[in-house]
């Protein structure tokens, strides 16, 4: 159950590079790419600088996959100690949910869930999958 929950996070965490990729070619009458930087509302609302917006984007990218990896790490007993857990998902999960707000998307309503649901065993449940 605990390499699961690993692996849950660390995809978690990865699906976040799509906004750093290039998005895949567009096919007729197919969905617009839900991870673009460049449609964020800071950018068409607030009138920020798009390479401004794509910077702080890249950085959250960066932040989250680095603490949700640690986390799936630290989840499977492999190198990041255990009582890192619960800081590690907590700063990975608002980091998550920052990324998917300043660019959101209908599409990634689940991300959204996903990161309440890890705070929520957190900070509200007070749940370790492994003993600190």
């Amino acid at each position: 159950m605990k390499l699961l929950l690993a692996a849950f996070l660390a995809a978690h965490a990865f699906i976040h590079i799509s906004y750093v990729t290039p998005a895949p070619a567009r096919t007729a009458g197919g969905p617009e790419w839900p991870f673009e930087m460049a449609k964020s509302w800071a950018v068409t609302a607030l009138g920020i600088d798009p390479a401004l917006v794509r910077a702080l984007g890249t950085a959250l990218v960066i932040v989250t996959i680095a603490l949700l990896v640690a986390a799936a790490l630290a989840t499977a007993g492999w190198i990041v100690p255990a009582a890192w857990w619960p800081s590690l998902v907590v700063g990975g999960a608002i980091a998550s949910a920052l990324t998917l707000a300043v660019f959101f998307h209908p599409w990634i309503l689940l991300g959204f869930a996903i990161d309440a649901a890890l705070l929520w065993a957190v900070l509200v449940a007070d749940w370790l999958p492994v003993s600190p």
